[in-house]
This record gives C-alpha cells, structure tokens and sequence, in this order.
C-alpha cells in the first residue's frame, strides 16, 4: 500500500460537487462506488460521473439531482457502469458517454479533450493501464480518477484487459495535476500529483520485489503471490494473481526490449 503521509483527506468537497455512494461495500470496492454529480453554480443540469451498479434505491438517489445532461463513465466494470443504462432512461435518456461504444447510450464515445457539459468544462484525460478503457475527468477543481487511483489502498491491474506499462505511463500523466482527487471509492484526497508520485514509487518497488522472486524461481502468478504477498487475503487472492500476472508480462516484456543503441555520430 502507498504511504499517502502529507496528503490531506478532504473533508469538504468543491462547491458544486456531490458524492451519492452506492452500497456495495466489499474487498475490492472499498466503502462502494462513488458516485459524483456535479452542478455549477446556476446551472440548470447536473453531470453524473459513474452510476454504479444497478441498484434501485442507489439510481433513484442519483435521479433526484435531476435534470442531468450526460452520464459520464471512467472505465467499464460493472460496479461503475451496470446502472448507466436503467439510470439514463430514469432521467429521460440522458446520454451515456465512455471511452468503449461499448457502454455508451445516445451519444459518441469519448476522446480525449475537453467536453463542456452543464456549462462545466471536463477535460477528458486518457489513463489506460487498469483497463484499456479506463479515463480520468478533471475539471478546475478536480481529477475525478475512477478506479486509476484510489481514495485509499492501490488499485488493481489485471492482465490482459490490464497493462502495466500503460498504467505507469497514466499515473506519470497525473503527477502533473496538483488538485483535488476524487476517486471511484474510498475517500477523497488533497493532491493527485502526490498521491500518483506515491503509487509509482509503490509499484516500482513491487516491481523490484516480483523481479527479485523471479530470480529466485517464482515463475508463476501463484508462486509469485506466495513470495511477494504472503499474508494476501484469501478473499482477494484473485487479484493479488491477475496483478501478478500483469507484473510478470510487464517484466518479460521489458527484458526482451533491444539494448538502447548509441549514435555513431
């Protein structure tokens, strides 16, 4: 886990932003889904971002910020994007935009660059690395980083729809951005530069550890979380082994790279 020493808990969000949190609480989903709505000053509409899951009671709380213009969705797992559908059509068919056409309702994928939406500008950042499909929305106020990184504890990459190199090329991305975090579950933080700088010192020293496991002849993602994560949760053994397996391709991967060739000249 990041040492996240220096980076503040936020106890009071930006005006304009509301946290609905569904109620799925669990191993992998911390405290649940965090749902964020948010409604500028004199606005008429609000923007949801990540739904949740399909849960009645969770929807018609979201539903009750309404009218809302666009639902937005930072990755497609189901604890963030299975109650996009019922939710668009409890608000009228509000349009659903993600990054896969996959999960989108009445509307284009997204792309990177800046949508303006409920008179809000929303940068739409590209941070694939947990999924392919994953994005952070940042505003003046606020990255809002889906499962990219979390309010506490790290998140999971998960081979083959997870890609390390990806993922430490997107926390880089976000070192640049010293503002609010407000993450898909657990709580809210003071910096995401900090917090991405913490997370990339973390997995470079996992990295080491795997590396080093490896040497001694752990060459499978069983015998890697054994050596490596030996008082694992059983419940969540089977992230610790996609996460191995992602560290594992990632190392072979690098190890086949051409040494870098000087310019004769």
């Amino acid at each position: 886990m990041p040492c996240m020493r220096g980076v503040a808990l936020v106890d009071r969000l930006p005006d304009g932003v509301t946290l609905v949190r569904a109620p799925n609480p669990g191993p992998m989903t911390l405290d649940g889904t965090n749902t964020w709505v948010l409604r500028p000053s004199g606005a008429t509409a609000a923007v949801v971002i990540d739904p949740g899951p399909d849960d009645a009671g969770h929807l018609a709380a979201i539903a009750a910020h309404q009218p809302v213009s666009t639902i937005l969705i930072t990755h497609g797992h189901h604890d963030h994007v299975e109650g996009a559908a019922r939710l668009s059509a409890l608000l009228g068919g509000a349009p659903v935009r993600a990054a896969d056409p996959a999960h989108c309702v009445g509307a284009p994928p997204l792309t990177a660059g800046t949508l303006v939406l409920a008179g809000l500008e929303i940068e739409v950042l590209p941070t694939p690395g947990h999924t392919r499909d994953s994005v952070c929305f940042r505003t003046a106020d606020a990255v809002f980083s889906g499962d990219t990184i979390l309010g506490r504890g790290t998140a999971v990459v998960a081979h083959p729809d997870g890609d390390l190199s990806s993922y430490l090329d997107s926390l880089t991305r976000l070192t640049a951005y010293e503002s609010l975090l407000l993450p898909g579950h657990g709580p809210a933080l003071g910096d995401c530069a900090a917090v991405a700088r913490a997370y990339l010192a973390h997995r470079r020293d996992r990295l080491a550890q795997v590396k080093a496991a490896m040497v001694a002849g752990a060459d499978t993602p069983g015998a890697l979380v054994d050596a490596v994560y030996p008082d694992i949760d059983p419940a969540i053994r089977f992230a610790a082994e996609a996460s191995a397996r992602a560290q594992l391709d990632y190392l072979r991967r690098e190890s086949q790279k051409p040494p870098e060739q000087l310019d004769p000249l």
